[in-house]
C-alpha cells in the first residue's frame, strides 16, 4: 500500500502477512491473522465474563456481599459524537490511553469505572434529515453502531452496562429533570458565608412574602413576574446570531470572523429573539475561585479565568447634555478618567435612539465628515451604520482592525473635569461586555487610540512612565504600561498626580462615590448561557405556556417529554431582514404535540409546549453522573454511589472524576457549563462533590500529510507517490500531476484519513495500540506514518517469541534462575514502567518494554529465557497490549487472565549499580575512564583516577594542584 505520510510505496498487506507467516516452518508465529483470532477470542471472553464490570455500593449494579476495594478510580473520556464518517486512527488516541491507565489501576487493585457513551444530539443528523427525510434517530443509531464496531476491535475495557446516549429517552428524562431543578431555583448571594448558593424557589417565595410589603395583594401573575427575575433559568429578549441556513441561533463561538456559520458556511444575522437563558453569571466567582482545587493544565485554568473575565474597577456615570439619560460605563482604569475624550456606545445600546432623537437639527454642521458616515443627520447615519454591520459576528467586530462608527450629535459630561465629550456608536463595543458603553481613553488603550486616530479625536496622556516620566503631546501609539498619573487633578478635591496605579484607582473611586458619580464594582466578561436552539433533534423543554404566555414547569411525573414524529425537519422560513418576522422551529409544525390539554393544578386547560430544544451542551453537562448509576429510575444518581466514585476525599475536597481526558478545544464551553450544572446540583444536595472533574488531561492530535492539486483541491493521500523529493498523483483518467504537500489534522475533508479498521486488518489491534502509545508524549501532537506501524508489530513478535515456541505453540520459557544482570534489568524496567503508566507517559513505558525485550532476546538468543523474567514482562505488557498478553499468560500455563493480576513489584536493591563508570579529565580534557564501587570513598576515587594509565601519562612530570570529584558524574585533575 502507499504511505499517506511520505508518499513512498510499500509492500501490500498480503505480502507482509505472507512474509510474516512463513507457514509450515513457524505455524504459531504472531501474524496479523493470529492477532485477529486472539483478539476476537479474548474480546468474547471479556464480554461473557463481564471482566470490566465495576460494582457499585448500592442499586442494580451492586454485588451484595462483595467487599468493595478501598481504592477506586473513575476514568472518563470526553463524550464522542457518533459521526457518520466513522473513525480515523486519530480518534482512538485518548481512548487507548485511558484504557491503558484503567487496566494498570485494575492491576493495582482498584475498582475501576471506565465507560463510554455518545453525545448523540446535534446538527449533522438534523441537516441530513433535512436533505434526505431520514429521521435523525435512524442516522444516529446507525452511526453509533458503526462506531461501536470500530471501537470494539480495539479491546477497550469499558463497562458496557453503563453506556449511555443523550438521545435515549431514559437519559434525557433526567436532563429535563435537571433543567427543572435549575428553573425552580434562585441564587442567594448571601448564603454559604457570602459565597452564594442555589436555593429552591419555594424558599424565595417565603422570603418575599415575609419581607416585601404588599406581596399578598399582588396577583399570581404579578408575583410570578417578580420571581422570574430571580430564577437561575429565565426568558430574555436577546440579540442572537440567527443562521437561516441552519435554522437556529448560534453561539458566538460557532460563527466565523466573516460572519458565517462555522458548520456549513451559511450567512449569520443579528436578530432580537426571546430565548431561554441560564444565569451562569451568578456562579462567576465560584467558577474562578474553585479552580484552585483542580488538577488541570494551567493553560485551561487561564482560559477559563479569561473567559469569565473578573475585573475590579468602577462604574462611572456620564450625564448626557441633551437628555435626562445617565450613561453608565464600567472601567478597570478609573484612574484614567481625566484622559476620557469621547464615549462609545454599542450600536444596539438602548439609549442610542433617545440620544439621537435629542440631537439638534444642525448637529452635523461643522463637524468632521469622518464622523457622519456620509449622511446629513445623526438619525440617518445611525440607520445606515447599523445596516452596514448587521451581519458581523461579535468575533469579527472585536477583531476588526478598521475602526468605524458615527457621531450621535450629542455630548456627555466627564464627571471628573466637566469636559463635554462627543458620543459615538461603534461596532468594536459590544452589548455583551460591561454595560455596552465605554469611556474612551485613547492615550492608554490600543483600540481607542486607533479609533481616535481614524476620527481625529483628542488624545490626552494621563499616565506616564514612573521614572522621569512626562506627558507626551504627540503619542505615536497608546501607552499601556504601568506608571504614575499625570494631568489628573481638578479643583473639586481630586488630585492623583504622581500616584501609582492602585493608589490612583482607590482615590478616584473614593471621590466618585462621594460625589454620586460612580462606585467601585467587580465586573465580568462572562454572559448568561443562551440555552435554546431552533432545531428538532434535541431535548424538548419541560415547559408549557398558557394563553397569556405565562410559562409553567411540568411536574416530574410527566417526564420525559419525548420528541414527536414530524414529516418535515426544516425550520419555518422567514425573512431575516424583517425585524417583525420571527423564526419558527421545526417542532412548531407538530401542532398536535404543541397544543396539549393538561391539569397543572387549576383543572384541565389547554397549553402550548415550548418548540425550542436544548443545546447539545445539555446532555454533556452531567453525563458523568449517569455513568455512575445508569439504571436508576428514581434519581439521576444515588448519592451513595456518587459519594463512592466521585465524593470528596482528603486529597481532593472538591471531589470529581479521577481522570478526564479530551481535547483542549473544550476548555471553555463544555467544561464551564458542566461545572455550573454540577455546582447547582451540589447546592441543592443532589451530589456530594462540588466539581465534576478533578484531574483533566488534554491529549494531542494525530496529524498526517495531505496533498492538494494546482487548484488547491485535496486528493487522496494514499494515492500519492514520492519521486526525487516531489509528489505525484494520477487522476481517474490516468493523467499524472504534481501535487503539493501540507501537514495538519487528519480528517475526511483533507482526504488523508487512515481507518483503524485498515490497521487492525493488516497488523492487529494490539499493534495499533502499541504504535499510538509509542508515537510520543500523550499531550503533544504527533505525525502518523503507516510504514512505522511495522516497528510496533515486530516488537510484539519478539515479545511473543520469548513466551511461545512458534513451532509447537507451547511455552518457550525455562525455570532457570535469574542472573544479577537479569535482576537489575527486570527490576529497573518494572519500576520505570510502573511510574510511566502512573503518569500517562505511555510512550516511555513502551520504550522501556522494548528495551527489556531486546535485552532478553539478545541474552537468551541460544535458549529459552527464564519464566521469572518473562511472566513479569507479560504483566507489564498487559495494559498496552492486552490481547497478546492474555494469550501469552495462558500459554505460560496461568489461569484467570491478566486483567486483575497484581502489577509486578520491584526491589530497591536492584535499582542501584554495584559499580559506576566515571570520566576523568585532566585540565578539562577527557583523558580516561575509571570503574569504581558505587559507594567508593572520595579517596578511593582520587587514587583510581591518578592510577588510570592515560591520566598518569598526562600528569607525568607535573604537580597535581587539586582533584575535583563530582559524585556520580566525573573527576577533573588539575596539574601544573
Amino acid at each position: 500500500m502507499t504511505n499517506p505520510g511520505s508518499g513512498t510505496s510499500h509492500t501490500t498487506s498480503e505480502q507482509q502477512i505472507a512474509a510474516d507467516t512463513n507457514e509450515g516452518a513457524t505455524p504459531f508465529r504472531y501474524t496479523p491473522q493470529m492477532a485477529a483470532d486472539i483478539e476476537r477470542r479474548w474480546q468474547s471472553h471479556w464480554k461473557e465474563e463481564g471482566t470490566f464490570h465495576a460494582p457499585n455500593p448500592t442499586g442494580d449494579l451492586s454485588e451484595p456481599g462483595l467487599q468493595l476495594p478501598r481504592e477506586r478510580m473513575f476514568i472518563q473520556d470526553m463524550f464522542p459524537y457518533p459521526s457518520g464518517v466513522g473513525l480515523h486512527v486519530g480518534h482512538p488516541l485518548g481512548y487507548i490511553a485511558t484504557d491503558v491507565f484503567a487496566r494498570f489501576h485494575r492491576m493495582k487493585g482498584a475498582n475501576v469505572l471506565h465507560a463510554l457513551g455518545y453525545d448523540a444530539f446535534g446538527l449533522p443528523a438534523e441537516q441530513y434529515a433535512v436533505q434526505t427525510g431520514t429521521h435523525p434517530r435512524t442516522t444516529t443509531m446507525a452511526n453509533i453502531e458503526n462506531m461501536e464496531r470500530q471501537l470494539g476491535r480495539l479491546g477497550l475495557g469499558h463497562d458496557k452496562r453503563r453506556s449511555v446516549a443523550t438521545t435515549d429517552t431514559e437519559f434525557y428524562r433526567w436532563t429535563q429533570w435537571i433543567f427543572l431543578q435549575i428553573y425552580n431555583s434562585w441564587f442567594d448571594p448571601e448564603a454559604d458565608g457570602g459565597r452564594g448558593k442555589a436555593r429552591p424557589i419555594a424558599e424565595l417565595e417565603q422570603k418575599l412574602a415575609a419581607e416585601r410589603e404588599g406581596w399578598t395583594e399582588l396577583s399570581k401573575s404579578e408575583q410570578q413576574k417578580i420571581i422570574d427575575e430571580y430564577r437561575l433559568v429565565y426568558r430574555s429578549n436577546s440579540i442572537v446570531n440567527w443562521c437561516p441556513g441552519l435554522g437556529t441561533v448560534l453561539a458566538n463561538e460557532e460563527v466565523t470572523a466573516d460572519g458565517r456559520s462555522e458548520r456549513g458556511n451559511f450567512p449569520v444575522f443579528r436578530k432580537n429573539l426571546q430565548q431561554w437563558m441560564m444565569r451562569i453569571t451568578a456562579y462567576a466567582d465560584r467558577l474562578i475561585d474553585d479552580l484552585e482545587y483542580l488538577d488541570w493544565p494551567e493553560k485551561v485554568k487561564s482560559m477559563q479565568r479569561n473567559w469569565i473575565g473578573r475585573s475590579r474597577g468602577a462604574e462611572v456615570v456620564f450625564d448626557s447634555d441633551a437628555t435626562n439619560d445617565r450613561i453608565t460605563v464600567f472601567t478597570t482604569r478609573p484612574d484614567t478618567l481625566f484622559g476620557a475624550t469621547y464615549m462609545v456606545l454599542a450600536p444596539e445600546h438602548e439609549l442610542v435612539d433617545s440620544l439621537v432623537s435629542a440631537a439638534s437639527a444642525d448637529a452635523y454642521q461643522n463637524v468632521d465628515e469622518r464622523w457622519t458616515c456620509g449622511q446629513s443627520s445623526p438619525a440617518e447615519a445611525v440607520e445606515a451604520y447599523r445596516a452596514s454591520i448587521a451581519a458581523k459576528s461579535d468575533l469579527e467586530r472585536q477583531e476588526n482592525k478598521e475602526k468605524t462608527g458615527v457621531y450621535l450629535g450629542v455630548t456627555a459630561t466627564n464627571p471628573v473635569n466637566g469636559t463635554q465629550i462627543p458620543i459615538f456608536i461603534a461596532d468594536y463595543v459590544l452589548m455583551r461586555y460591561g454595560t455596552g458603553a465605554i469611556m474612551a481613553v485613547p492615550a492608554h488603550d490600543e483600540r481607542d487610540f486607533e479609533f481616535a486616530s481614524e476620527f481625529g479625536l483628542d488624545i490626552k496622556q494621563v499616565v506616564a512612565p514612573a521614572e522621569g516620566g512626562a506627558p507626551d503631546d504627540a503619542l505615536s501609539e497608546a501607552f499601556t504600561d504601568g506608571g504614575v498619573a499625570v494631568n489628573s487633578a481638578n479643583s473639586d478635591g481630586l488630585d492623583i498626580n504622581g500616584m501609582g496605579l492602585e493608589e490612583a484607582k482607590a482615590r478616584t473611586i473614593e471621590w466618585l462615590e462621594a460625589k454620586g458619580a460612580g462606585q467601585g464594582k467587580i465586573q465580568y466578561k462572562l454572559r448568561d448561557w443562551l440555552f435554546a436552539r431552533q432545531r428538532y433533534w434535541g431535548e424538548p423543554f419541560p415547559i408549557v405556556y398558557d394563553e397569556d404566555g405565562v410559562a409553567y414547569p411540568l411536574p416530574e411525573e410527566m417526564l420525559p417529554i419525548e420528541l414527536p414524529e414530524v414529516e418535515d425537519y426544516k425550520p419555518v422560513s422567514f425573512d431575516p431582514s424583517d425585524k417583525d418576522s420571527e423564526p419558527q422551529p421545526p417542532l412548531a409544525k407538530a401542532e398536535d404535540w404543541v397544543n396539549v390539554e393538561l391539569d397543572l393544578g387549576d383543572g384541565l386547560k389547554t397549553y402550548r409546549r415550548d418548540t425550542n430544544v436544548m443545546p447539545q451542551w445539555a446532555g454533556s453537562s452531567w453525563y458523568q453522573l449517569r455513568y455512575i448509576d445508569p439504571t436508576n429510575d428514581d434519581a439521576l444518581v444515588d448519592i451513595e454511589n456518587e459519594r463512592y466514585w466521585v465524593g470528596p476525599r482528603e486529597d481532593r475536597p472538591s471531589g470529581g472524576v479521577d481522570l478526564y481526558v479530551g481535547g483542549v478545544e473544550h476548555a471553555v464551553l463544555h467544561l464551564l457549563y458542566s461545572r455550573f450544572w454540577h455546582k447547582v446540583l451540589f447546592d441543592l444536595g443532589y451530589v456530594s462533590s462540588f466539581e465534576p472533574y478533578h484531574r483533566l488531561f488534554n491529549q494531542g492530535y494525530i496529524q498526517a500529510y495531505a496533498y492538494t492539486d494546482a487548484r488547491g483541491v485535496y486528493v487522496p493521500a494514499e494515492e500519492v507517490v514520492e519521486r526525487e523529493g516531489a509528489f505525484y498523483w494520477t487522476d481517474a483518467d490516468g493523467h499524472e500531476q504534481e501535487v503539493f504537500q501540507e501537514y495538519g489534522k487528519m480528517g475526511k475533508s483533507l482526504k488523508n484519513a487512515v481507518s483503524p479498521d485498515e490497521i487492525c486488518d493488516n497488523f492487529g489491534a494490539d499493534t495499533l495500540r502499541v504504535y499510538e502509545m509509542a508515537m510520543g508524549p500523550l499531550d503533544t501532537s504527533r505525525p502518523w506514518a503507516t510504514k512505522d506501524v511495522v516497528g510496533a508489530q515486530r516488537f510484539l513478535q519478539r515479545a511473543w517469541r520469548l513466551a511461545v515456541d512458534e513451532v509447537t505453540g507451547h511455552y518457550a520459557v525455562t525455570n532457570a534462575e535469574l542472573s544479577d544482570d537479569d535482576q537489575r534489568m527486570l527490576h529497573r524496567t518494572i519500576a520505570g514502567v510502573h511510574d510511566d503508566y502512573s503518569e500517562l507517559r505511555d510512550n516511555t513505558a513502551v520504550a522501556k518494554l522494548i528495551g527489556y525485550v531486546n535485552y532478553l532476546t539478545k541474552t537468551y538468543a541460544d535458549g529459552g529465557a527464564p519464566r521469572a523474567a518473562v511472566e513479569p514482562l507479560v504483566l507489564m505488557l498487559a495494559p498496552v497490549a492486552p490481547h497478546i498478553a492474555e494469550e501469552m499468560w495462558a500459554i505460560l500455563g496461568n489461569d484467570g487472565g491478566v486483567t486483575y493480576k497484581p502489577f509486578p513489584t520491584w526491589e530497591d536493591r536492584w535499582l542501584k549499580d554495584d559499580t559506576i563508570e566515571l570520566p576523568v579529565q585532566v585540565m578539562g580534557k577527557l583523558r580516561g575512564r575509571i570503574t569504581v564501587a558505587a559507594d567508593a570513598s572520595r579517596e578511593d576515587i582520587e587514587a583510581a583516577a591518578l592510577a588510570e594509565p592515560n591520566v598518569a601519562h598526562h600528569i607525568e612530570g607535573k604537580t597535581v594542584a587539586k582533584i575535583i570529584v563530582v559524585p556520580g558524574k566525573m573527576v577533573n585533575v588539575v596539574a601544573k
